[in-house]
């Protein structure tokens, strides 16, 4: 399975896209404008980004051009047709230039190729753990990545999917504080779908399945940390 960030404004369009995809085996994360999808590239690492050259809140040719860095695998989805667009695309790095209007089922094939093209993701380890300590007992949290299972201590917690990574991604990036814009576009699926509001909610549950306040500490008018340390094997 691959995971692919698509970003589409045109909500319809982005929703058809998103179940070809995903009826082909792929996760997709779905954005409708470019805030939040370098931190999103950035932390997650995706196979492909599915990119719209006009968006609502900048230029898809720009932004490529600005997440070389990331070395990223990308499909250009554009009404923007011209031999120069393309050329433009092309230029910049794209692994494909699809135009619209286009068939889904020529797109799920062309991202196949990409994603046969390009190499394998590093896999996570099978189980992580970090520890803490609460009135001088040490705690610990231990993920165990292949059967999707957390543990504090020997007792396991049951973790909805969006809980489980915001917990990993706030663990991850131990000591650093991460916003709630950050973990919105980064471990739910997309700004439309959800708010800041949703987050905290998020939080909350995840703080009372946790069942201390030494893991996440909050960081007021800035966010999140985790303050956990992670046990090397």
């Amino acid at each position: 399975m691959a995971e692919i960030i698509l970003t589409e404004d045109n909500e319809a369009l982005a929703e058809a896209v998103a179940g070809y995809l995903e009826a082909d085996g792929h996760r997709v994360i779905r954005f409708s404008r470019l805030q939040g999808v370098e931190t999103a590239i950035r932390m997650r690492k995706p196979d492909l980004l599915i990119l719209d050259v006009m968006l609502p809140d900048g230029d898809g040719f720009r932004f490529a051009r600005s997440i070389r860095q990331h070395q990223v695998a990308v499909l250009f989805l554009t009404a923007r047709s011209t031999e120069s667009d393309r050329i433009t695309g092309l230029e910049l790095g794209a692994d494909d230039y699809v135009v619209k209007p286009f068939s889904m089922r020529e797109l799920v094939l062309r991202v196949r190729k990409i994603l046969e093209r390009s190499p394998p993701k590093q896999s996570s380890p099978e189980t992580e753990t970090w520890t803490a300590e609460d009135s001088g007992t040490p705690r610990c949290i231990r993920f165990d990545n292949r059967g999707h299972r957390c543990f504090i201590d020997d007792r396991e917690i049951s973790l909805t999917a969006a809980e489980w990574r915001i917990l990993q991604y706030l663990a991850a990036n131990e000591g650093m504080v991460i916003s709630r814009e950050q973990i919105l576009g980064t471990c739910l699926d997309s700004y439309a779908e959800g708010s800041l509001r949703s987050v905290n909610t998020h939080m909350k549950n995840i703080r009372a399945k946790l069942g201390s306040s030494i893991w996440v500490e909050t960081v007021r008018g800035f966010g999140y940390r985790f303050t956990g340390r992670k046990q090397q094997i």
